[in-house]
């Protein structure tokens, strides 16, 4: 069996966090137990999640942390439009990091897909 570090939806996850944890660091320094917090908190738990429910034995265990991690993709999103609305960054900035988090839950769902079928064998 591989490891969860071996997955391509963890990797991409990954990218994301990193790349989340250097765009913070433009925030404004009174951000940092608000907005940068959380959205660190989001990313991580992306890759977390998916980290989590790895190996689990049935299908639906798995499914509930992939579920998990979708939705802190989601929610890494809403913070990115916060970013966005308070000029944090700008829209090139921001779309390019919202078309990675929809690129994350698009590989998450085909990951669930695929651990479905997987179940029904």
């Amino acid at each position: 069996m591989i490891s969860f570090t071996d997955l391509d939806v963890w990797k991409k996850a990954r990218i994301l966090r990193n790349n989340i944890t250097e765009l913070v660091k433009q925030f404004p320094g009174d951000e940092k137990y608000r907005l940068s917090d959380h959205i660190i908190r989001s990313s991580r738990s992306i890759g977390n999640n998916i980290a989590e429910g790895h190996r689990r034995f049935h299908y639906a265990d798995a499914a509930k942390f992939l579920f998990n991690a979708r939705g802190s993709a989601s929610e890494t999103t809403d913070h990115l439009v916060i970013a966005l609305d308070n000029n944090f960054i700008d829209g090139k900035t921001f779309e390019s990091f919202k078309y990675d988090c929809e690129e994350c839950m698009k590989m998450i769902n085909g990951y669930i897909n695929y651990l479905r079928k997987q179940a029904d064998k």
